[in-house]
């Protein structure tokens, strides 16, 4: 019986030859990464084991993207602790403001994380590196401080889900939307403790940033992680930002899936999740009476150069509606400076919108854009849990960028192409 990509990346990390799905193992870790809401706590754990050096300062990461710019005092300490740690520990990286960039986003872009690493985060989105042919998982802060000391994990081998995307995408359709639509159909707990293998013809001519997209959220259906095999798309992302050697791994013809899905997405419209669970999934034309107070693009879901991008296409030469705010987030500052050589940044201004330095401050209720009690938002982050972003009575939907460009327009949830044809793109509101 052959394996799948997911255990056979965890086999080569274990020292077996064969793998199944159950077993438990005890793996060597590539790269270990935490955030200023979770490395604070590994790193004090850590200290209290009286242990002298991490086990190495390249597999260590620390990216401070929660609350920084420090928005108040407790997190300026937090901050200090992280950068304090790296210093001791010469962990090279470590990224201060300006050079920092949301997570998910900026290890990918660096190259620090490579096809057929075994990585681990204390951030449950770290899952999103699976786009790239990688086992990515979330762990809590104290299985981080443990891979500080030992640089290992002990983790059970998943099952493996394969889901088969067949068809064409239509216009405005994106990998946002194919990852909300499979949580649509198999709800929030539909993969719990599974691997999310996504393939299929629509998979292969995915970009890599819906790619990462889709992988991002495979926690959101309780998946252990997500996973796409790498290919040549993979291969022309990596090959200019790989700081280590790399491997591609597919999964064996006889594998044995736990169950497979399939999917034509030729009649698949944009989706938007409804308060508040990510499976509470809707067509975007089924929901145009829905006014909206703020809009927010970016976060580690959807806030690369290609949604920018997407987004600043849609808004060109328009004001956003007087009664929204749009906040715009670039992932990390080489996103930020690609928008700003190409114009975008100016688009967004124009519009009326803010643009922020790269933080994930609104997606967790952090900072840059919290509501208030019955304020309504339209994110393409990817989470709409009740007070995530804010109030507890306050409501998040879910959507791509285009969705939420369009939206800002008009004030009120709308699909990109009614803008095409409609005057109301040029007077703002």
């Amino acid at each position: 019986m052959g394996m799948t990509i997911t255990e056979k990346i965890i086999s080569a990390h274990s020292g077996l030859q064969e793998i199944r799905a159950g077993q438990f193992v005890y793996a060597d870790v590539d790269i270990c990464l935490g955030n200023d809401i979770t490395a604070p706590i590994a790193i004090e754990q850590f200290e209290r084991l009286g242990i002298d050096k991490v086990f190495n300062p390249d597999g260590v990461v620390l990216v401070p993207d929660h609350f920084t710019p420090n928005k108040d005092i407790k997190s300026a300490q937090n901050a200090k602790l992280l950068r304090e740690f790296a210093q001791k520990h010469r962990i090279k990286n470590y990224f201060e403001v300006g050079r920092v960039g949301i997570e998910h986003a900026l290890l990918p872009e660096k190259g620090i994380v490579v096809p057929g690493d075994l990585v681990i985060g204390a951030d449950s989105h770290t899952c999103t590196y699976g786009a790239m042919g990688i086992f990515s998982t979330g762990v809590g802060s104290t299985d981080l401080a443990a891979c500080y000391a030992t640089g290992k994990v002990w983790l059970k081998v998943p099952e493996t889900i394969k889901f088969v995307f067949n068809g064409k995408m239509n216009k405005w359709v994106s990998g946002k939307d194919l990852i909300l639509y499979v949580i649509g159909e198999i709800g929030v707990d539909g993969a719990g403790y599974k691997a999310m293998e996504f393939s299929g013809p629509v998979i292969t001519d995915l970009p890599m940033d819906d790619r990462l997209a889709m992988c991002n959220m495979a926690i959101e259906a309780g998946a252990k992680n997500g996973i796409i095999e790498p290919d040549d798309c993979t291969e022309k992302y990596i090959k200019d930002r790989a700081q280590r050697e790399y491997k591609f791994y597919s999964s064996d013809p006889d594998c044995e899936y736990h169950n497979i899905h399939e999917y034509d997405v030729s009649t698949l419209s944009p989706q938007v999740a409804l308060p508040n669970l990510p499976e509470n999934t809707r067509p975007v034309e089924d929901l145009s009476d829905i006014k909206i107070d703020q809009v927010v693009i970016g976060s580690c879901t959807n806030g690369r150069i290609s949604d920018l991008r997407i987004a600043a296409k849609i808004l060109k030469n328009k004001k956003i509606d007087p009664s929204v705010r749009l906040i715009v987030i670039p992932a990390t500052q080489g996103v930020y400076l690609e928008a700003l050589k190409e114009g975008l940044i100016e688009v967004f201004i124009n519009a009326e919108c803010v643009v922020s330095t790269p933080t994930c401050g609104p997606c967790l209720g952090g900072h840059m854009g919290i509501l208030a009690e019955g304020e309504r938002a339209l994110s393409t982050t990817n989470r709409n849990f009740a007070g995530r972003m804010g109030h507890p009575k306050s409501e998040i939907y879910l959507c791509n960028p285009a969705v939420a460009a369009a939206s800002a327009i008009t004030g009120k949830i709308t699909h990109p192409e009614l803008l095409e044809c409609s005057d109301l793109v040029t007077a703002g509101h």
